[in-house]
């Protein structure tokens, strides 16, 4: 019992930390200033009343919902929806997929302030998606008897090691959760070391997410602008421990009268940095928020946007994901993948592990392990364009083999909810 008091005796002397924290992250985004009251339990002025709700943390995995979202909707069709993030970027997403849903930050893990969180919108039942193991949360809902999944749950070696620390706080909360759906079985299997009790196999819901519409027709604006010129994308690009990828890639570049070089940071915050060192660096560089047309001479161009990457994707010939070439464990390799494009991703793959090695194994997808080496093998295939059909067709039989998760999740959820409904006195 020691550890879970001291779990909530460090909740009731956090919120100081946390403001500071949270107004350190808006001298870069100022978002992070914005309806501070939903993160620290304040009464909401008019909560949603028995909603379905997902809980995604940031950008990643709203859009990874939307798929489960869909089928969860045409099963519960009058249920209304209610959406919480973490990040203002995930909060923002979930805003502009869901105008018609409620959108707030989940307040952090207080007990008081989750107990306010449950009683004000009183959930049919929950979603976690992905690795959201908040201890107070989890229980809150066990309490009140709402059922809750955790789903499209991932968890790496790296992640399985930390929480091996503290079995007595993340076993119970484990096995108080109504059913777990994990992406493969490693991660299943890593789980119940934990103390999960059955969890089960669903596959990963982003091989069904949808191309959005309204990409292509920005992506066909996007190679108007860009010409007959060959594109190598860079995207999601991350910073960790004084690395940053983009500078990586930029100190690496070797610029081609015919190749466009975009580069996209991950974060908002880091767009106008990107820029900077491209031009520090002598490169002839443009922003997508100009809205200006592409000259000939540029080199590089910032992808200064949110909400577009698909556009990118399909207009690029190249695709390099990041948070791979620093140790925060690559980021989503599938939709360049949806796009039929040749994808590049480097060494740190912890978080999209099995879909990394999945790619690699069905030849969709190629590891490299330096910045010299992306230039290099980026270079090599520009030269063989024969090449960019087969891999489409290839890209395109992957993901058939990889698609239905959501509907196998949206399978499990409503079968734990019949049997509740059966059960009940």
């Amino acid at each position: 019992m020691l550890l879970p008091a001291l779990y909530n005796a460090l909740w009731r002397i956090a919120p100081p930390l946390i403001r500071r924290y949270l107004r350190k992250r808006a001298r870069k985004n100022p978002a992070y200033l914005e309806h501070w009251g939903e993160r620290f339990g304040a009464p909401h002025p008019n909560p949603v009343q028995q909603p379905i709700w997902i809980h995604a943390v940031s950008v990643g995995e709203t859009r990874a919902a939307q798929p489960l979202i869909a089928e969860l909707q045409r099963r519960f069709p009058n249920a209304p929806l209610l959406l919480t993030q973490m990040t203002p970027t995930g909060r923002a997403t979930a805003a502009q997929l869901y105008p018609q849903a409620q959108c707030r930050y989940l307040p952090y893990d207080r007990r008081d302030w989750v107990a306010q969180f449950l009683r004000e919108h009183r959930p049919q039942f929950g979603v976690l998606m992905e690795t959201e193991l908040w201890i107070n949360l989890i229980s809150g809902c066990h309490s009140h008897r709402i059922p809750l999944f955790l789903a499209n749950a991932r968890l790496s070696e790296k992640s399985q090691r930390s929480y091996q620390k503290i079995p007595s706080l993340i076993r119970p909360a484990l096995r108080q959760l109504t059913a777990i759906c994990a992406q493969t079985s490693a991660d299943a299997q890593r789980l119940q070391q934990l103390g999960a009790p059955t969890p089960i196999v669903c596959g990963n819901t982003k091989y069904d997410i949808p191309i959005p519409p309204q990409s292509s027709e920005l992506a066909a604006q996007f190679r108007q602008r860009i010409g007959n010129r060959r594109v190598f994308l860079a995207a999601s690009l991350r910073e960790k421990d004084g690395q940053d990828e983009a500078e990586l890639i930029l100190n690496a570049w070797q610029p081609h009268a015919d190749t466009l070089l975009i580069l996209i940071p991950r974060h908002p915050e880091r767009f106008q940095a990107a820029y900077n060192l491209a031009q520090q660096r002598g490169f002839q560089t443009q922003k997508r928020s100009d809205n200006a047309p592409i000259r000939p001479d540029t080199q590089v161009w910032i992808g200064d946007s949110m909400g577009e990457m698909y556009a990118y994707f399909q207009a690029a010939d190249i695709v390099f994901i990041g948070g791979s070439l620093v140790n925060t464990g690559c980021q989503n390799i599938i939709e360049p993948l949806q796009c039929g494009k040749p994808v590049l991703f480097g060494p740190s793959i912890y978080n999209f592990q099995a879909a990394c090695q999945e790619a690699l194994a069905a030849g969709v997808a190629q590891q490299i392990h330096s910045a010299a080496e992306l230039v290099q093998t980026v270079t090599q295939q520009l030269m063989q364009p024969e090449i960019h059909a087969q891999q489409a067709a290839k890209a395109a039989v992957y993901l058939v083999q990889h698609c239905g998760a959501s509907q196998r999740i949206a399978d499990v959820i409503e079968q734990h909810l019949k049997q509740t409904i059966a059960s009940a006195p």
